[in-house]
């Protein structure tokens, strides 16, 4: 997909792409005081662009929405042909026990036998977090198991 970035002088960055199917841009702008807007243009007329401002929150939970699906789906036809394994998101909700402590504090892979792989925070992924990791609200864990681990760590996870 080929991303075409303009600079906005005084403003920023517009960053977009084609979709094609609805003869549509899609994209964001990144604002200088580091703002994000999402932007949704006509293809050929810049003027009549839909432009979203997003807060930090809400910029990174879209982002995770978008880009967390793709990780799973990538690990799950990597797991396909070992039975038993699967990939599941879960995420860590702001009322969850463990928004604000570690990885190690779960002591996930030892009471559920999943592993948390990945760690999707504000559209970046954190490829395996080590013991000392902290989650905040917000997160969404990428965990590789069994269907009985990844319940069981949902479970663990849950808003309190």
């Amino acid at each position: 997909m080929n991303v075409e970035v303009t600079p906005l002088p005084g403003i920023g960055v517009r960053k977009d792409f084609p979709l094609t199917a609805v003869r549509r841009r899609i994209g964001v702008v990144d604002h200088k005081d580091g703002t994000i807007d999402l932007i949704f243009t006509r293809i050929g007329d810049p003027d009549a662009t839909t432009q979203i401002p997003l807060t930090e929150a809400e910029a990174g939970t879209l982002a995770n929405l978008l880009g967390a699906p793709q990780l799973v789906g990538q690990l799950r036809n990597e797991h396909r042909d070992m039975d038993g394994l699967n990939t599941r998101q879960l995420p860590v909700g702001e009322n969850s026990p463990y928004d604000g402590r570690t990885l190690g504090e779960t002591r996930m892979r030892t009471r559920t036998k999943a592993s948390i792989v990945a760690v999707m925070r504000a559209g970046q992924a954190i490829p395996a977090p080590g013991p000392d990791f902290v989650f905040t609200g917000g997160d969404v864990l990428i965990v590789v198991g069994t269907s009985e681990g990844l319940d069981s760590a949902a479970d663990i996870l849950k808003d309190g």
